[in-house]
């Protein structure tokens, strides 16, 4: 049996030599695509899969059952963590909210000096992660923090701020409250002011106003930031572990699988269950959306009409606007003095100040510091490889199934780095590495590749947002000259897309270098330890502090730096093409 005519100076692919039945002709594009999707399945899809099968097997005979879920129900322990989590995560919204709308409400509906700079100091909690704050507010408003000694010192009081839940909800509220900030802000300003100036001809104003008009038609970008901060605190495991508050779900899975292994079905559980309620806060958010209309009729909405303060006022308004960002910064300057800091304890302040928590830090974390360097770098080249390649296939080209590959990257967002450390864990412990000699559960790529599927989404967001500002009369008329399809990705369409690509890169590599949630279920020895790590280890006993702390500013920096150079990046791509349209 002869082989059909095949082009002239063409060999054969391995796609002409095999039956079509079982491997149809694919383009080259194609095959990156179904490259990808085994990428994803195989280290997000089939690794999650794995933990939710555990967690409805018998852990003796291997059949399915509910029985594993029954026990999480009937144990008081998992009940209670299952209540503190939601309890912790709902307060959250509302601290959060509490925080976020004066400074969302002031800042865009009255002329309001200053107001730029009030957005940004809103966003830097962000920078910080939040187990890295923890332990510097537990200084300031802790039982003998500072805000308690003062208080009482001069009014014999003092307030839990930091107690049990409450100081999981603080410092959660604080680090996340910009997710509302940010979206609440935009929807203000898309408001269609028409509409404000027809309730106030009808005699609606001040609180009304706000309660029946403002408010309502803001919810969109309200209810997509409150949908992250419940999400983002359900998941949370690094805060609640250095707070030394383990009776909620994340810590318990951490505690369950390191302490009495992965046989256990309760981690697995506690994983579906952190799963599914990151789904079902996503579903709830669209559910609240289905159905209403909140388009504005003006092009760009128009944004609430600014009006200027009487004198009382602007100082009321100054006030409160100071007093937040006094609470929301307090987490850095709390950090900052520990990391000076020679002795803070039952003080206001540190004793006296000194470089030697730097010095030490440095002598201790060179490894972290390189560890870190390597997986974030690793972890955001792939990202924006991928995110590349993703974003060509799902806007570019007609493949079957291209949004399928934007729906499993974008799906790790729905997955806690616990679950997915213990997905790994469960999945790869047994699958040894030629020429290693270990398992890919004890290798250090496997820490790079969580941080690749982690961030993954974040850089796919830039890269899609750049190919949709790159023409594609560019690329039609490359082809017309005879460049290849591959050739006029690589000539044409990745250079329009470079700062767009720059940017994802550069985000994905400030966050990635912070991640604890993932990395602390997959390191296997101190050698392999990044950055996240070496602060969670620094920061269990008292004298380390001070350099935890110091580590913890380092990467406070390199998250704010990242974050600035992706900020820059973006604008000066915009003025590019805009200099280039005009």
């Amino acid at each position: 049996m002869t082989q059909g005519p095949q082009p002239s100076g063409r060999p054969m692919s391995l796609a002409d030599r095999l039956p079509a039945f079982l491997f149809p002709r694919l383009s080259p594009i194609a095959l990156v695509g179904l490259f990808i999707a085994l990428i994803l399945v195989g280290f997000l899809i089939y690794p999650v899969l794995q933990v939710i099968a555990v967690a409805f097997q018998n852990p003796v005979t291997g059949a399915l059952t509910l029985e594993n879920f029954g026990d999480f129900f009937n144990s008081s322990l998992f009940r209670q963590s299952f209540f503190n989590s939601f309890y912790v995560s709902a307060l959250s919204v509302i601290v959060a909210t509490v925080i976020a709308l004066p400074l969302a409400y002031i800042t865009t509906r009255f002329n309001f000096s200053g107001s730029i700079l009030i957005q940004s100091l809103g966003f830097i909690p962000l920078i910080m992660p939040p187990f890295v704050g923890a332990v510097a507010m537990q200084l300031i408003f802790g039982r003998n923090g500072t805000i308690n000694l003062l208080l009482r010192d001069h009014f014999g009081i003092t307030i839990p701020f930091m107690e049990g839940l409450n100081g999981v909800i603080l410092v959660q509220s604080i680090h996340y409250f910009p997710f509302i900030l940010i979206n609440l802000s935009a929807s203000l300003r898309n408001i269609d002011r028409s509409m404000e100036e027809a309730a106030q001809n009808l005699g609606a104003h001040g609180l009304r106003l706000f309660r029946r008009i403002v408010f309502p038609l803001a919810t969109p970008g309200y209810v997509a930031g409150a949908a992250l901060v419940f999400i983002k605190v359900f998941d949370d495991l690094g805060t609640p572990l250095l707070l030394n508050v383990n009776n909620m779900l994340a810590p318990q899975a951490y505690l369950r699988i390191t302490s009495v292994g992965l046989n256990d079905p309760m981690g697995y559980v506690i994983s579906v269950i952190l799963v599914a309620f990151s789904i079902l806060s996503l579903w709830a958010s669209f559910l609240v959306m289905r159905g209403k209309d909140y388009a504005t009729v003006q092009k760009g909405g128009g944004g609430l009409a600014k009006r200027d303060l009487a004198l009382r006022e602007k100082i009321l308004a100054y006030g409160v606007v100071l007093f937040i960002l006094l609470i929301v910064l307090s987490p850095h300057i709390g950090l900052l003095l520990l990391s000076f800091g020679t002795i803070w304890s039952f003080a206001p302040l540190p004793d006296g100040y000194t470089l030697a928590n730097y010095v030490r830090m440095w002598e201790g974390s060179q490894q972290y510091v390189m560890n870190t360097l390597l997986y974030a770098g690793i972890a955001a080249t792939l990202d924006v490889i991928i995110g590349t390649a993703i974003a060509y296939i799902v806007l570019r080209t007609g493949i079957a199934g291209r949004k399928w590959l934007d729906y499993m990257a974008t799906a790790a967002l729905a997955v806690p780095g616990v679950v997915l450390g213990i997905g790994y864990l469960r999945t790869f412990q047994n699958v040894d590495v030629p020429l290693v000699g270990k398992p890919l559960a004890s290798w250090w790529v496997i820490i790079a590749i969580a941080l690749m599927i982690r961030r993954l989404p974040y850089a796919l967001r830039a890269c899609m947002a750049a190919l949709q500002q790159v023409s594609l009369a560019l690329e039609e008329a490359a082809e017309s000259l005879g460049a290849g399809k591959f050739r006029t990705i690589r000539r044409i369409v990745v250079p329009l897309m470079a700062g767009g690509i720059l940017a994802g890169f550069v985000t994905s590599f400030a966050t990635a270098a912070v991640e604890l949630s993932a990395t602390i279920m997959l390191v296997s020895n101190d050698r392999d330890s990044p950055l996240a790590y070496g602060i969670y280890l620094f920061m269990q006993t008292p004298s380390g502090r001070g350099a935890g702390a110091a580590l913890g500013v380092l990467a406070v920096v390199i998250v704010a730096l990242g974050t600035v150079l992706s900020q820059i990046i973006i604008e000066r791509d915009k003025k590019l093409r805009t200099a280039g349209r005009a």
